[in-house]
């Protein structure tokens, strides 16, 4: 229940909120606008809207490779593709955010350094051995590992916000590791384990992870579109200056190229902001717990796509990615989490 209590001075008005002296309504409409986000209905279809996006993202990204001409082992031309994609992205959260509240979104003195903080991580820590990562590993493998972030969120969760580690989430996170062990050592899946393939995509993981505990926290200082829009836009141009730096070269501007890095700032601005929004407003298991549908569209999309039916629908594959969705589904239904109307 809300604890809004209705001013006296509008009980006769029909009107349930109060006016600031800057014009900016608050109360009865601000409770309503909250009690949206965690209606299970909204946050149900929005997670795994943000998961089907982010899932697109891995196929996307190794086609954008090709139709760039950006070689595989060209690292410095990757990062250069990621500060282009997450520039794009910055700018399209700034200019929706500022339409959605009709103000300009910029972050005041206070909350700058969050934004650069979480740009450092979020973007640039997290993308950096994304990109570089997926360079060299298939996008099943990619989608599959990826999913690991879930399970080390819970343990800074525990650091963070003193969440507590049940056997139930200790065992999630055991099968669910369990797949992505399996992912890797199948015999047709496409070779070797590899530090910067694999071991690069789990460090992204964990930057990925550490992320969702910063803007949990943060979310609490400053706007969330506000934040999401300028940790991106920093990220992008520190990306776009140390690849540029460092002698990296996009080409091949066409119109499905530039309409494919347009779709994955649209990936990068529309999930990012969506699942932030649902961080701010619910407890982080209720969120994570539709994380379990990434790596499906992830696997389902790269086979697709990428013509990977050999390893998404061969028995090691397929087995590891009911491994990876049985273990974060348990550890994220744990206890109190274990249903979003609690």
């Amino acid at each position: 229940m809300n604890n809004y209590k209705r001013p006296e001075s509008n009980v006769n008005s029909g009107f349930e909120g109060n006016i600031s002296t800057d014009g900016t309504i608050t109360g009865m409409d601000t409770e309503c606008k909250a009690e949206r986000y965690t209606r299970p209905a909204f946050v149900a279809l929005s997670a795994v809207a943000c998961c089907l996006l982010w899932g697109s993202a891995f196929p996307c990204i190794k086609i954008g490779y090709g139709l760039l001409a950006i070689d595989g082992e060209d690292a410095i031309s990757q990062i250069l593709f990621a500060g282009y994609r997450f520039t794009i992205a910055g700018i399209m959260v700034i200019v929706i955010g500022s339409i959605m509240q009709r103000r300009f979104l910029k972050p005041d003195r206070k909350s700058l350094p969050l934004a650069i903080k979480l740009g450092m991580v979020q973007t640039v820590l997290q993308y950096l051995f994304f990109y570089l990562g997926l360079a060299h590993t298939s996008g099943v493998r990619g989608s599959i590992i990826t999913a690991s972030n879930v399970f080390i969120s819970i343990f800074l969760s525990a650091l963070v916000f003193g969440e507590k580690l049940t056997v139930r989430k200790l065992a999630g996170c055991g099968i669910g590791f369990t797949g992505v062990v399996a992912i890797n050592l199948g015999g047709g899946l496409g070779g070797a384990v590899s530090l910067n393939g694999e071991g690069f995509m789990l460090i992204a993981a964990g930057a990925a992870a550490l992320s969702s505990v910063l803007i949990k926290k943060y979310s609490e200082f400053e706007d969330t579109f506000t934040l999401c829009g300028y940790q991106f836009f920093i990220g992008g141009i520190i990306l776009i200056a140390a690849g540029l730096a460092g002698g990296g070269h996009v080409s091949g501007f066409t119109p499905a190229s530039i309409s494919l890095l347009c779709y994955l700032g649209l990936v990068s601005s529309v999930a990012y902001s969506l699942w932030s929004l649902l961080l701010k407003h619910n407890p982080v298991g209720r969120v994570a717990v539709f994380g379990f549908s990434n790596p499906v569209f992830g696997v389902l999309l790269s086979a697709v796509l990428l013509g990977e039916k050999n390893q998404a629908f061969t028995l090691s594959g397929l087995a590891a990615l009911i491994l990876v969705c049985i273990g974060i589904t348990l550890a994220q239904t744990d206890g109190r989490n274990r249903r979003l109307t609690d």
